[in-house]
């Protein structure tokens, strides 16, 4: 999709594109479900929880800070993760609207 083709879409149909695009690739599904588990900020830890190299890491998290889905605070030399639960419940609730469709007619095709 190009970058102006977006403007023809309703807001929401982008907001839904933007975050489904989270869960396009399963590092980025492992980093948030890690840092559910944890229920807390992670600092360094996920190179060796998730088995992937630092640069790899480091392109999801960014990836996943641009979507809105964590945030970070610096902490001396390090970066430090956690959810950012204001988005992520807009997720849930507009990704949820979305899935929540239903199909009513059993021999559409």
């Amino acid at each position: 999709m190009g970058v102006s083709k977006t403007e023809m879409f309703t807001d929401s149909q982008n907001e839904i594109a933007v975050f489904a695009k989270a869960f396009g690739h399963p590092a980025r599904v492992a980093i948030l479900q890690y840092l559910f588990k944890l229920n807390a900020c992670v600092c360094g830890d996920l190179v060796n929880e998730i088995g992937l190299a630092q640069p790899t890491i480091s392109q999801h998290l960014k990836e996943l800070k641009q979507l809105g889905l964590i945030k970070g605070n610096v902490e001396g030399t390090s970066v430090c993760y956690c959810i950012d639960t204001n988005n992520w419940t807009k997720m849930k609730k507009l990704m949820s609207a979305f899935l929540d469709q239903d199909i009513t007619k059993e021999n559409c095709c």
